[in-house]
């Protein structure tokens, strides 16, 4: 934790809400008090803040949360303009502002529109706000329905976004438990997998169950970067994980730091298909480090342009790598099988030799 310079902390639903399910601006100033204790000591942090839908469902005096995605909608809207007031209040009494950022899925998956987002949160930074990041459930469709847009995912692709150096699950549990119910102090990095001590409840607010915080954890820890579960109602729980001290379960990097690209590249953008590989070709990227020619593709998935990401899949159904595709899924078809040599008479040119050259391929 002495090595640590930036953090994203994750702040989940249930973190935020009383027994009421109404937002509980007494954490949400507890929240904003230790993330001031951790800039004075020169830390940069980022919030991923869930809370939209609870807090909007307490302003529009509904009891339950809403079925139906308008519902859903609605209470996003009025709740995140009243979540990021309470942040910018409690804020401001550090000397520090407030900095909304919305995200969608969309966003993340355009490297133009990622990058600028990037740039934007390093502003804000440098001019001494604090982003706090939520999605666009207004808006996102997707990203309300579907647990693939719940707010631990987005936090991870904000610490890939930033390349900050842990990433903070706060929720209301103390940390990932073995079936026996034992809070797990470290998972090594030689535990790429943690799967089995999942617990798939979700809380009656959240999305998120510890899978999915799980999941989550394992893009950051693929990209190089340390993750902690703790519980957000630990007094002091920020500061005292900063001091070293064991609170929650600390997830070790898997490997080692992947620049930004590649992260954006493995992680980041949506895959557009897929090409099925051959052993050998499988042997040859994730042995021996090579490009993926088209000799060893055996079979294409989807539809895809060049330049698009694509999942390479191996003959056992496995997503071992993702890359950019050189060419679009008619041409790779047409050549799958073929020696590079061949691509000319086939295609009618060769303006590549690979399928997915190895600068542009992030084994997984």
């Amino acid at each position: 934790m002495s090595r640590v310079k930036s953090v994203v902390v994750k702040v989940g639903t249930k973190v935020l809400s009383d027994r009421a399910d109404r937002l509980d601006t007494a954490q949400v100033a507890e929240v904003c008090r230790q993330v001031n204790a951790l800039r004075k000591r020169g830390l940069t942090v980022v919030v991923v803040s869930s809370g939209a839908i609870g807090a909007g469902m307490a302003e529009l005096g509904l009891k339950k949360r809403p079925t139906t995605l308008p519902r859903l909608q609605a209470a996003a809207a009025v709740g995140q303009s009243h979540l990021m007031a309470a942040y910018d209040r409690n804020f401001r009494k550090h000397g520090y502002r407030a900095g909304q950022v919305l995200l969608t899925r969309e966003i993340v998956n355009d490297r133009v529109r990622y990058l600028n987002t990037r740039n934007a949160i390093h502003a804000m930074l440098e001019l001494g706000a604090v982003p706090v990041i939520n999605e666009n459930d207004t808006i996102s469709v997707e990203e309300i329905d579907v647990t693939f847009g719940d707010n631990d995912y987005l936090a991870a692709m904000v610490t890939n976004l930033l390349r900050a150096d842990l990433l903070v699950l706060l929720t209301v549990v103390d940390g990932l438990e073995t079936p026996s119910g034992e809070v797990i102090d470290v998972v090594s990095a030689r535990d790429e997998t943690v799967g089995d001590f999942a617990r798939a409840e979700k809380t009656r607010l959240g999305k998120g169950g510890m899978a999915n915080k799980l999941e989550a954890a394992g893009i950051a820890r693929a990209s190089g970067e340390m993750v902690v579960i703790a519980n957000g109602r630990h007094p002091n729980v920020l500061v005292e994980l900063l001091d070293g001290k064991k609170v929650g379960t600390l997830l070790l990097p898997i490997k080692k730091k992947l620049s930004s690209r590649e992260r954006w590249i493995g992680f980041g953008a949506r895959p557009r298909g897929a090409v099925v590989i051959d052993d050998g070709a499988r042997k040859a990227l994730l042995e021996r480090g090579k490009s993926l020619l088209p000799s060893g593709v055996v079979q294409v998935e989807g539809s895809f342009e060049k330049g698009s990401v694509v999942n390479v899949v191996d003959s056992r159904g496995e997503t071992v790598a993702r890359g950019l595709a050189n060419y679009d899924a008619e041409s790779v078809a047409k050549i799958a099988g073929h020696k590079s040599s061949e691509i000319a008479r086939l295609l009618g040119s060769r303006p590549y030799t690979e399928v997915v050259h190895r600068d542009n391929l992030v084994v997984l």
